[in-house]
């Protein structure tokens, strides 16, 4: 049998420890923290939910009274006109984002595949898949938009078309039973979408590298696999789960430690300059909201990279995890991982860690 999700643990592992602290190269570790950032390697073990952080206690009346006196000073005109600009903009951005964490994912798997992290030469040879990748990724992320308002709203439409909603307290059993129903159906689609993300970046984007196909064409090979080996697989998304509960907890700390040296410093600054701009004169407008916008984005920025940067050894233990596991499944993957010494014969990667030693006999 190939290699089980349990063994391939200590693996990665060692490809950790090799690749990041032997030797310990400090460039490695930056380039390593812009990629994984970029290619959304972090997920939820980041804990980047920082908006808590920033709740300082602060003098909550020069406050109410600084904003009473200075957001009712701008247009309402001019505050729709800025809503607009921004929602289009996060939709323009998030759809570079998208492009670029597509890219950023085949350097990534470089990355780890061969312990040398380049993103100038990784970025202009993998063009051609990313661009494959962002189109899948776009389709997937349309589809699991559709499936929740599909989800939700079916459900929603039935109750208020029935009456439901217009007088609750008659309607509690259905009204608690259907949301009990819809609460699990949106767990269950949540689930499998997240499920089909995580094997086509372990599995797909591996041949989509190795072999110039498109996601589609991925996972239809990948389906052979899966119903081949369904214990398997069904085996390793159970330890990564494992894995990524452990990763969280531990990324989560320290993103906690270092929330508490850089959010808190930052916070007071930030209130030290709005009292600053009130004694100033300075009110609410344009140009202000757009400098308040544009530095907060730098400082999130700044954070986010910090905490990728302490995130590392994560970012590269699970692309490890994932390219060795799949390796004693897919040749290609194989040849590249356990290359053959020049002059020597072909030998095919071990299924399976080497047994101990045995223990001599006695002697007499």
């Amino acid at each position: 049998m190939p290699i089980s999700a349990v063994d391939t643990v200590s693996l990665a592992f060692r490809h950790t420890k090799e690749q990041l602290f032997q030797p310990l190269r400090f460039g490695q570790w930056t380039r390593l923290a812009v990629v994984g950032l970029l290619a959304g390697e972090l997920g939820s073990s980041g804990g980047c939910n920082t908006h808590s952080n920033f709740n300082i206690p602060h003098q909550p009346d020069t406050s109410r009274h600084f904003l009473s006196q200075t957001l009712p000073s701008i247009d309402p005109a001019l505050l729709a006109g800025l809503i607009a600009i921004f929602v289009v903009a996060g939709l323009v951005l998030g759809l570079v984002l998208m492009y670029v964490s597509s890219v950023m994912r085949f350097i990534l798997f470089d990355s780890v595949l061969v312990k040398e992290c380049h993103i100038r030469q990784g970025w202009s040879r993998r063009q051609v898949p990313g661009v494959r990748f962002f189109v899948w990724h776009l389709l997937y992320t349309l589809v699991m938009i559709a499936g929740i308002v599909v989800l939700v709203g079916i459900p929603l439409g039935f109750a208020f078309v029935v009456g439901w909603l217009k007088e609750p307290r008659q309607h509690l059993a259905p009204l608690i039973l259907g949301g009990i129903l819809l609460f699990l159906l949106l767990v269950i689609f949540v689930v499998t979408a997240s499920v089909v993300y995580v094997l086509t970046k372990d599995f797909v984007v591996p041949q989509m590298a190795l072999e110039n196909i498109d996601a589609f064409e991925g996972w239809r090979r990948l389906w052979r696999m899966l119903k081949a080996e369904k214990g398997g697989y069904a085996g390793y998304v159970a330890m990564k789960i494992v894995l990524a509960i452990a990763a969280a907890i531990t990324v989560g700390v320290a993103t906690l430690i270092l929330a508490l040296i850089f959010v808190i410093p930052t916070a007071l600054l930030a209130i030290v300059a709005v009292l600053t701009g009130k004694t100033a004169g300075m009110t609410w407008n344009v140009y202000t909201i757009t400098v308040a916008v544009v530095v907060g984005c730098i400082l999130l920025a700044i954070f986010l990279y910090l905490v990728a940067l302490i995130s590392v050894p994560v970012i590269v233990f699970f692309p490890a995890y994932a390219i060795y596991f799949f390796a004693a499944r897919y040749p290609a993957l194989s040849a590249v991982l356990y290359p053959v010494p020049a002059g020597a014969g072909p030998t095919a990667p071990p299924e399976q860690p080497p047994p101990l030693s045995p223990t001599p006999e006695p002697i007499g």
